[in-house]
């Protein structure tokens, strides 16, 4: 999405023939090698470890590391690579969504204002809804599951309401939706009024 939108914003003259048909097959092939490499990696410590007692974990938000810490051993270790393998990607994947975002923003900064209000409006609805992702992400990860209501609050708000984030954003912005909702508030105050 970020390279994607790098190539509208700061090369639109050249966007057809960066981003053809072989560069997007690339990309799908590269996000399914990460996301497979990343859950085989982790799944391979974990498969052989020996469970006992409760097996239920109080949490919406069922990731490894509360299943790990279901283990009848020792899992300090495999928790803390299970972390750092997790935080890296991450980390990895913010940095580069920064990167990217700060070179879109100074391309916006040398060009015109009447030209590049669409493209901050679409920088601004992407930067909220990656900060949206990445901050439970981080929080999750980074502090300890001691008090099951945030955990299952952070949960929530990270597997329900960033993704219709994306989608009611861009809903918003269509212009026959903006229409359509003035037509019908309006005709919603008018109702209320006549009554």
């Amino acid at each position: 999405m970020v390279i994607d939108r790098y190539v509208a914003i700061c090369k639109p003259l050249h966007y057809h023939t960066i981003m053809n048909h072989r560069m997007l097959i690339g990309f799908l092939v590269l996000s399914w090698a990460v996301g497979f490499i990343h859950t085989t990696s982790q799944m391979v410590f974990t498969v052989g470890l020996p469970f006992c007692g409760p097996n239920v974990v109080d949490s919406i938000f069922c990731d490894l590391p509360l299943v790990i810490k279901l283990a009848c051993t020792d899992t300090y270790n495999l928790e803390l690579l299970v972390i750092a393998d997790s935080g890296l990607l991450s980390l990895v994947c913010f940095i580069l969504l920064a990167i990217s975002y700060i070179i879109m923003f100074i391309t916006l900064g040398q060009r015109s204002s009447s030209a590049s209000s669409k493209a901050v409006s679409t920088l601004s609805a992407h930067i909220t809804v990656v900060t949206l992702f990445f901050g439970p992400a981080i929080f999750i990860y980074a502090f300890p599951f001691n008090s099951y209501s945030v955990d299952k609050f952070l949960s929530v708000f990270y597997s329900i309401i960033t993704p219709f984030l994306n989608p009611i954003i861009y809903t918003l912005r269509n212009q026959e939706m903006k229409a359509t909702i003035k037509r019908l508030s309006n005709q919603y105050i008018g109702s209320c009024l006549v009554s």
